[in-house]
């Protein structure tokens, strides 16, 4: 009995087409991702194997979160410094303000003290002459003086002794004076007036400023003197009559005669 091979549209696959079509069925299974189910345990774990790690990005977060404690710290150390440094400028700013005020305060009170010192001196009264003494009273009486009294005291003095003004003033007549012989005359801080007589030599001129102490000529015997003195008075007034005690007046001044 002869056979004939089937053809057209019933002919069946041939074993390579269906080969195929399984490889295909296959192909598209793993493609969806149901492989992971069907495939035998051997091929699951070899594919489990060469799978790539899934990226949740919990890496990514730690390292991000390291990083930024680094910053914080990083600051948190940057303030402190920054704040350290600011607080050692206070002190210092502090400490150099302590010590200019030291300095000022230390420079003003030496300037109130040399303002005293100098107020003290200007003010200050001393003898005529250093370490003398009264050898003719006031108001003594005797021919000798044209007025019938001693208009001043006399100090004790040799020749060429130093004189000196009592007190600060101005010179208001320098030169001879007559009976006076060479004599100055001065107008003390306070308005009254002193006067030098009989000196040998004289060493201010009129108008000049004079301290207590200072120099204003050398004791003498000029003009009507029966020797070396020096004739001292102390006035109200600048003209002759308006004498006052002389020893009074230097020790209403503190001086002791």
């Amino acid at each position: 009995m002869a056979f004939t091979r089937a053809t057209g549209k019933h002919r069946g696959p041939s074993r390579l087409s269906r080969k195929s079509a399984g490889v295909a069925s296959v192909a598209a299974i793993a493609t969806t991702g149901v492989i992971g189910t069907l495939a035998s345990p051997a091929f699951a774990a070899e594919a489990e194997a060469s799978a790539p790690v899934e990226d949740t990005g919990l890496t990514q977060a730690v390292a991000v979160d390291s990083l930024a404690q680094q910053i914080d710290a990083q600051a948190e150390a940057q303030q402190q410094e920054a704040a350290l440094v600011a607080a050692q400028e206070k002190a210092e700013a502090e400490a150099k303000r302590k010590a200019e005020l030291r300095v000022k305060a230390a420079r003003d009170a030496a300037e109130r003290a040399a303002r005293e010192a100098e107020r003290k001196r200007l003010t200050t009264y001393t003898l005529p002459v250093a370490g003398s003494y009264v050898s003719t009273d006031y108001h003594a009486g005797g021919a000798q003086w044209s007025s019938g009294s001693h208009t001043g005291v006399d100090f004790h003095a040799a020749s060429g002794t130093e004189v000196v003004a009592v007190g600060m003033g101005t010179v208001v007549e320098a030169g001879w004076g007559g009976a006076y012989g060479n004599n100055v005359v001065l107008r003390m801080h306070d308005g009254t007036y002193t006067q030098y007589g009989h000196l040998s030599s004289i060493s201010v001129s009129v108008g000049q400023q004079v301290t207590p102490g200072q120099q204003i000529g050398l004791s003498g015997s000029t003009g009507n003197s029966s020797g070396p003195h020096l004739h001292f008075e102390a006035r109200t007034g600048e003209d002759y009559g308006s004498d006052i005690d002389p020893v009074s007046y230097l020790r209403s001044h503190g001086v002791r005669v």
